[in-house]
């Protein structure tokens, strides 16, 4: 994929139609993105305090992350930073008399976008996906520095706390231990991934864990196991897990 292509993609992500209140240290603000290239921004009160439309141009820095600057009327010039993967607005903006202003402020969604534009849900995926299958599939425990958050919280209450913890318990896994992933569910900073996992206990088992992602490594960690049981289609029954549950995660969020 080519800089071009990456770039336009990001930009394709901008969330237009996203409303939004914006609370800086000394005056708030309400900002409507209609469109890649124009916004309105709505000050209530203060010596501020005006409603215009103006031409923007956006800029993807990052995941999530867009530079957005425009002119004003009166000639003043502002530069947002927007971060919607950690709610905040870092602001520049140089008034007609000259002052400088650099402030950040949080912000509160009034209206959605008119498409998602969160991407957090897949790379969270993706990145529990390869914290699992790294660890109880290929038993590496080198990863887990790479994948886990320095002060990795652990609710399992046969697995000690900490990253440090983590990395012995799969240093001392058995060779017999595999995993097997299948669906998969994002939302914001938080992935569920059901899974069969062999060779942990006396029989096979599924288990559900639950992760929560901060700054891009996983910080926190429920699971829970169930022995599975054995069903025969005369039965009537579903199994338990099935490999190509994998196959609907990309049909979630």
């Amino acid at each position: 994929m080519t800089k071009v292509s990456q770039k336009k993609m990001s930009i394709d992500r901008f969330p237009v139609g996203l409303e939004m209140d914006v609370s800086y240290p000394s005056f708030q603000v309400s900002l409507t993105l209609t469109s890649a290239t124009q916004l309105t921004f709505h000050i209530k009160e203060g010596p501020f305090a005006r409603t215009e439309t103006v031409d923007i141009q956006v800029v993807p820095l990052g995941n999530s992350i867009y530079a957005v600057s425009w002119q004003e009327s009166d000639g003043a010039t502002v530069t947002n930073v927007q971060d919607y993967d950690r709610g905040v607005i870092h602001s520049f903006a140089t008034l007609p008399t000259g002052q400088f202003m650099r402030m950040t402020g949080t912000f509160n969604i009034t209206r959605p976008a008119d498409r998602s534009s969160d991407d957090r849900p897949a790379r969270n995926k993706a990145l529990v996906l390869e914290a699992m299958t790294t660890l109880f599939q290929k038993l590496d425990p080198s990863a887990v520095e790479r994948l886990y958050a320095p002060a990795y919280i652990q609710h399992n209450p046969d697995i000690p706390q900490g990253r440090d913890a983590l990395q012995e318990l799969v240093t001392n896994l058995s060779s017999n231990v595999y995993y097997e992933p299948g669906l998969m569910i994002a939302e914001g900073d938080f992935v569920a991934i059901h899974g069969r996992i062999k060779g942990w206990g006396d029989v096979p088992q599924i288990v559900v864990d639950i992760f929560r992602i901060e700054d891009g490594k996983l910080a926190e960690h429920w699971d829970v196991l169930q022995n599975e049981a054995p069903v025969t289609e005369a039965q009537g029954k579903i199994s338990m897990f099935s490999s190509d549950e994998a196959a609907r995660t990309s049909q979630t969020k």
